[in-house]
């Protein structure tokens, strides 16, 4: 019998070694942002003290703002956990989206599509929109839309791929 970190016990063991549960965290940050959920006051304040006791852990408490306001479709990808990622209060971001560390996403109206990969150090500027299946390199800063399937690269964003559908 082989051992996968994919089976229900792997995950158990692989959140209790990385303190940090993707599923857990996710599902409890949307019970605590949402302002229609019916759930007690007292398992909010819970919730919120795990989110905090995790962010802590991991040193990501004064770095990484998840803004409340930030519309998530499904919970993004964090492959480094939630390591100075800052998420501005009215960015919509679409499903199956990869987020590394030290992404900032400014507050104004951000459109992040499906799909999208955001490298390590990427800057979203206000008013971007971003494509389905884009990705989005290191240190990239973003000042203009992106169009779908096309790979952005370089401080000064230039466009290098943008498939045929």
């Amino acid at each position: 019998m082989s051992f996968s970190f994919d089976s229900k016990i792997g995950k158990k063991i692989l959140s209790i070694i990385q303190h940090y549960n993707h599923e857990k965290y996710w599902k409890r940050r949307s019970i605590v942002t949402s302002p229609v959920a019916r759930t007690p006051i007292l398992i909010k304040l819970y919730y919120l003290y795990y989110i905090k006791r995790t962010d802590a852990y991991h040193k990501s408490s004064f770095g990484t703002n998840l803004h409340s306001g930030a519309k998530f479709a499904t919970a993004p990808n964090l492959p480094h956990g939630p390591n100075g990622i800052i998420v501005g209060h009215d960015c919509i971001i679409g499903k199956n989206c990869t987020i590394f560390q030290q992404v900032t996403i400014a507050h104004g109206n951000v459109v992040i599509g499906d799909n999208v990969l955001l490298g390590a150090g990427a800057k979203i500027l206000p008013g971007v929109t971003i494509g389905n299946n884009a990705k989005i390199g290191a240190n990239c800063v973003v000042v203009e839309d992106i169009p779908e399937n096309a790979t952005v690269v370089m401080p000064k964003p230039r466009i290098i791929v943008k498939e045929k559908q």
